[in-house]
Order: structure tokens, then sequence, then C-alpha cells
């Protein structure tokens, strides 16, 4: 039987012929509007792909897509599964193995997140430059797959430096301010306490969530080079009297769309002036 990625990549393949992205990106929860910028895009519901779960959660349009966007074909998730929804860890491997049977060079993972930060209001945007996870587990336990990867995964460069340069090179030409920090992804669906952000903040956390991580041990996991970008769209529990509720994340993230698809746009166009994932 072949494997469950391939079969996902050849449903894409037909339903794009002759495409071949080179650059992967996932759009977190009122995000999803970055996906109206692509070019030329054909968008596959995730209904229509082999494996592929329903995305359940406002603001994920549940689509795949593959288009044009800053001169070169990028594949894009428009909307991604969570483990809050009630699936297995396991289940976030064929998305992501998916880019990697397309053949992607890099991803590019974005999401909503509460920021432990003052300087990084509402609105704007950081580049994630390390994670804590407090999923308490991984899309890796289990038997290992040596067609994909290695049992033993080195994470000490997750968040690719030469990448993560790059955007910072990017947004200071387009003027825009990309804080760095580190990003704590937990379960969810429940928001944070008071004293579990005081926790996080003593832990060094920057931003919190309750997506990627298991996007990026999967992609490490593939070999597939990995950038990731935090939307600010709240200050955490305790930091701010406005209410948390996930109204305000899609109003957040909105805000932060305008910059972080300036930043996009010129970063999958850095790869058609050549600039591989090293560049």
């Amino acid at each position: 039987m072949s494997d469950p990625a391939t079969l996902a990549a050849d449903v894409l393949r037909e339903r794009a012929p002759g495409r071949s992205p080179r650059l992967g990106i996932v759009l977190g929860s009122g995000l999803g509007g970055l996906a109206e910028i692509l070019g030329e895009a054909v968008a596959v519901p995730y209904a229509k792909i082999p494996g592929f779960p329903t995305s359940t959660v406002p603001g994920h349009a549940g689509r795949f897509l593959i288009g044009e966007l800053g001169g070169v074909t990028v594949a894009c998730m428009q909307g991604r599964f969570h483990l809050y929804e009630g699936y297995p860890a396991a289940v976030i491997k064929l998305p992501i193995r998916t880019f990697a049977a397309l053949g992607v060079e890099a991803l590019l993972l974005t999401n909503a997140a509460g920021s432990l930060r003052a300087e990084a209001g509402p609105g704007s945007l950081m580049l994630i430059t390390d994670h804590l996870n407090f999923t308490w587990t991984n899309p890796l336990v289990g038997p290992n797959d040596d067609a994909w990867g290695e049992r033993f995964v080195g994470l000490e460069d997750a968040y690719d430096p030469e990448l993560r340069a790059r955007l910072l090179r990017i947004a200071g030409k387009l003027e825009i301010r990309l804080h760095e920090g580190v990003y704590c992804s937990l379960l969810g669906p429940l928001f944070e306490t008071p004293a579990e952000i005081r926790a996080y903040k003593v832990l060094g956390a920057d931003a919190v969530g309750m997506s990627t991580v298991p996007e990026v041990i999967v992609a490490r996991h593939a070999g597939l080079r990995v950038a990731a970008i935090s939307a600010i769209t709240n200050m955490a529990v305790g930091m701010s009297d406005v209410p948390i509720d996930h109204a305000q994340t899609l109003r957040g993230a909105a805000i932060a769309a305008a910059d972080l698809t300036r930043l996009v746009r010129e970063f999958a166009g850095s790869f058609a002036a050549g600039q591989g994932p090293r560049g």
C-alpha cells in the first residue's frame, strides 16, 4: 500500500498538474485570508484529500491550495488540525508529510498567539526562535516510520537560523517590526489561568498558543526546514483587562494579517530569486 502522504500528494498533483511548490505555508486562526493573495490558485477541500480530517475551528477554512506568490509556486494549508479537536497527535503527520511529498524546500508556519511581553501587543508579529511543548505529547510517539526519518530527532535548530535571518532582513526592509521569542504550545482548548501564565513566563515563554509545535516536530523528522511566525492577537490573561475569547483571537489576527501578508509575499519571492532555504 502506498504511503498516505504520497497518496495525498498525488491527488493534489492531479488537481494542479505541472505545479511544483517550493514553499509550504500553514495559515492559523484568522489568517486564512492570506490564501486569497495566491495567484492562479487551485483549492482542494480537505474532504477531497485521502486521509485528511476535517478542520472544525472557526477561522480555519479547511482547504489545501497550490498557487503562485511572489513569482514562486507555493502550497498552502488554509486551516490546520489541533489536538484539542480530539484528533490524536499522529494525525498531524499526514498534512506535514504531504508538503514533503510535494517536494517543498521549506515550511512557513503561522499561528495566532497570546503575548506574554508588554512590548509585543495585539496586532504585532513574533518570529519564533524556540518552543516549549506543554501539549504533553508529540506526533512521533509510537512506531517510527524509517522511510520518513530517524527514530530520535534533534530540535536544537528546529527553527532554521538562516530562514529566521532572512525573515528579519525582509521585515527590516519593509519597516515591519518583527519581535523574536519563544512559543509555548499548550493542549487547549482552555485559555490559560493567570498562575499558568506567570509560570510560563518564568520558564522563558514569550507567547502562548495551541498549535504549531507538533507540526514543527513532524517537519524536522522529515528533514524539512522550518520558520514560524505568531500573529499576536491579545495579551495573555492577567496582563490586560480585556476578556479573552476566540472572537478576540480572530479580530487580533485580522489586524496582524496586513503586515504578515506583506512579509509572507516577500519571503516567498526570495525563493523565486534563487535563495533556497539556505539563501
